[in-house]
């Protein structure tokens, strides 16, 4: 609801606390999205209905308690009950329970979930929807001040409404909750393909390295964007084949320099196979082998990397537009590779221009990732200007032998003086391009190119050659 206080009374339907509460506010302030539902939700009190929500995913053991003396909370008493009677409640809470994030993602989800059906409800009652019309102009003339005895009136006679409407649609809202459910799960999914990295089980102990804002900020994004979806899709399955790939290759495992954790099950520690043997044990760690919540050793220590940075030439012309998701989730992967690696990686975007990106040891922020996701250049075809600035980029002492990877699915004329001049600095900086060359002539391509591969999209066998660099 427009124009709503900030901050309400800490009222509660559930056993919370102050620390609950307390907690729920720090969220509250750090999420555009939950302030956003909440200031355009047209359920009275709905801010404490958003943290009742949190409370019954975060807590050990939230219960509803009995409050009679609160009557302008009843519809969210009756909405909690619904929520928390589901069959799939208590299941859904292994992966919420003491969990801020999974805790501030379902709340989100779940909140924007269950306002987008009040509206849908009010829009189909007349009688409803004048009431709430009547009410919020109340609030609107009482500037947030204390409603006056009419407000109070309205509110009851709203609520009454409002219980009578929940009550009577109940399965259809259950209908709600399991949509929500599953956007929540997808949208932990997406974060963990885009932050983790390659190393298989460890997504949950990457995710705690980054702070809860700009986790809950890609989350927000990724619920609300469908193309960050397609590229947290893409960017968990280029990842798995990337790791395969660089495993197939790996030559003497590295040291072990500390404990993390996961369910990679060569490298969990001895204690942890002890417990899967014990008769008592066993269940419980079963429990946090699925939650990635195994203690395993971190791999690292003297690795001798003997390949150099990464710069990646991006096509992002107009005929590259269908393809943008599926290359964004393909330079992730490649970035997870320098991450993992300590390798620098440069990202050349080019169409008619070019812009340029560079990642330090192949880390990226969120901010950073979310501004990827949004840039695309459109326009046409320009190898030379990407070209040339690769040439610049590996130019920098940073960049030396630089392996670089050139992805295009078209056509461009380069002129002989160029191609000469460009196969010099390659000679004398002593590096190597693999070209990925998406269903179009490659004669162009090859001009430049130590290795031409063609394929029909990133998907295809072929484009995984990138992932062994």
């Amino acid at each position: 609801m427009a124009n709503r206080k900030v901050c309400e009374e800490n009222r509660s339907v559930l056993n919370t606390d102050a620390f609950d509460r307390r907690r729920f506010k720090e969220i509250l302030e750090i999420s555009p999205r939950l302030q956003k539902v909440r200031d355009e939700a047209i359920l009275p009190k709905f801010e404490p209905l958003l943290g009742d929500i949190w409370a019954s995913f975060f807590k050990m053991k939230p219960t509803i308690i009995a409050n009679d003396s609160e009557e302008f909370l009843s519809v969210n008493k009756t909405i909690m009950e619904i929520i928390m009677a589901d069959e799939q409640f208590s299941y859904f809470r292994n992966f919420t329970r003491l969990n801020d994030l999974t805790s501030a993602i379902s709340t989100i989800v779940f909140g924007e979930k269950i306002n987008d059906w009040f509206v849908q409800l009010v829009e189909q009652d007349a009688d409803l929807q004048e009431q709430a019309c009547q009410f919020q102009l109340l609030v609107r003339q009482s500037r947030n001040q204390q409603l006056p005895e009419s407000g109070r009136v309205a509110l009851i006679e709203l609520n009454a409404k409002l219980q009578q409407t929940v009550q009577s649609n109940s399965e259809s809202l259950l209908q709600v909750i399991d949509r929500a459910r599953h956007e929540a799960k997808h949208v932990k999914e997406g974060l963990i393909s885009l932050l983790g990295g390659l190393s298989a089980g460890n997504a949950e102990a990457e995710l705690k390295k980054v702070p809860l804002r700009d986790k809950i900020r890609l989350a927000e994004k990724i619920a609300s964007t469908k193309k960050m979806k397609e590229i947290a899709d893409w960017a968990g399955r280029f990842k798995q084949i990337a790791r395969s790939k660089q495993k197939s290759k790996k030559g003497a495992s590295p040291a072990r320099k500390g404990v993390t954790f996961g369910n990679d099950i060569e490298n969990l520690l001895p204690v942890e196979l002890c417990y899967y043997t014990h008769p008592v044990m066993k269940t419980d760690f079963l429990r946090r082998f699925s939650e990635m919540q195994t203690m395993q050793f971190e791999r690292g220590g003297p690795e001798v990397l003997k390949k150099g940075p990464i710069v990646l030439c991006l096509d992002q012309s107009d005929s590259m537009s269908g393809l943008d998701s599926q290359s964004k989730g393909f330079a992730l992967a490649l970035m997870s590779i320098a991450r993992k690696q300590r390798r620098d990686l440069c990202l050349i975007v080019f169409s008619s221009r070019i812009q340029t990106f560079k990642y330090v040891k192949g880390k990226i922020c969120v901010l950073e990732m979310m501004k990827l996701a949004q840039t695309f250049l459109r326009g046409g075809t320009n190898f030379e200007s990407a070209l040339t600035e690769a040439l610049s980029v590996i130019s920098e002492s940073r960049f030396k032998q630089a392996d670089v990877v050139f992805i295009t699915d078209g056509e461009d004329h380069l002129t002989t003086s160029f191609l000469a001049s460009f196969h010099k600095k390659k000679r004398e900086k002593a590096f190597n391009v693999l070209s990925l060359v998406i269903g179009c002539n490659r004669n162009t391509v090859a001009q430049f190119s130590d290795r031409v591969i063609t394929v029909e999209e990133f998907d295809d066998e072929g484009s995984y050659t990138a992932f062994e660099l």
